[in-house]
């Protein structure tokens, strides 16, 4: 059932579930986080994964410290930055973040903002889940990094990307 609910989805689905005020929204919310804090913000999402990938069982864990890799979410000065990858054809979200953050907030924290997603994705209400844990996001950056007034540069875009 994994693979037919991957083959059958397709660049449609994302558009249908994040039309382009959603997108134009959700880079609002994360450059206006990164205004409170030093930490990076990436929300990408993937209608589905490749044949190959299904076949190579691979998980949307996986695949989301692979997007962390190709979008260098990494490659921050202070080693804070956070993806939310969101694997559309499962409806299942997962959070990324560098070494700096995850040290200070762990895992516990990140499932908890990605199951609060996902029960909105559940509804449908994909603009509002994102959105949503990108402000929880924000509360943990804020507490462990906030901004510096003085130099505060915006390190990655902000803007989603479509997989």
């Amino acid at each position: 059932m994994r693979i037919l609910d991957h083959l059958l989805a397709g660049p449609w689905q994302v558009r249908q579930c994040f039309p382009q005020t959603a997108m134009q929204h959700i880079q609002a919310e994360i450059a206006g986080s990164e205004n409170l804090h030093l930490g990076e913000l990436r929300f990408a999402v993937e209608a589905g994964l490749h044949w190959r990938a299904l076949l190579g069982k691979i998980t949307p864990r996986e695949r989301a410290v692979e997007v962390f890799s190709q979008l260098r979410v990494w490659d921050t000065e202070h080693n804070t930055g956070v993806l939310i990858y969101l694997l559309l054809a499962e409806r299942q979200v997962e959070i990324v973040a560098d070494r700096g953050i995850h040290a200070k907030v762990g895992n516990q924290v990140w499932n908890d903002i990605c199951r609060a997603m996902e029960r909105h994705f559940r509804q449908d209400r994909f603009e509002q889940g994102v959105v949503e844990g990108v402000q929880a996001i924000t509360t943990q950056l804020q507490c462990h990094f906030p901004a510096n007034p003085t130099a505060n540069p915006n390190e990655l875009p902000d803007a989603p990307v479509v997989l």
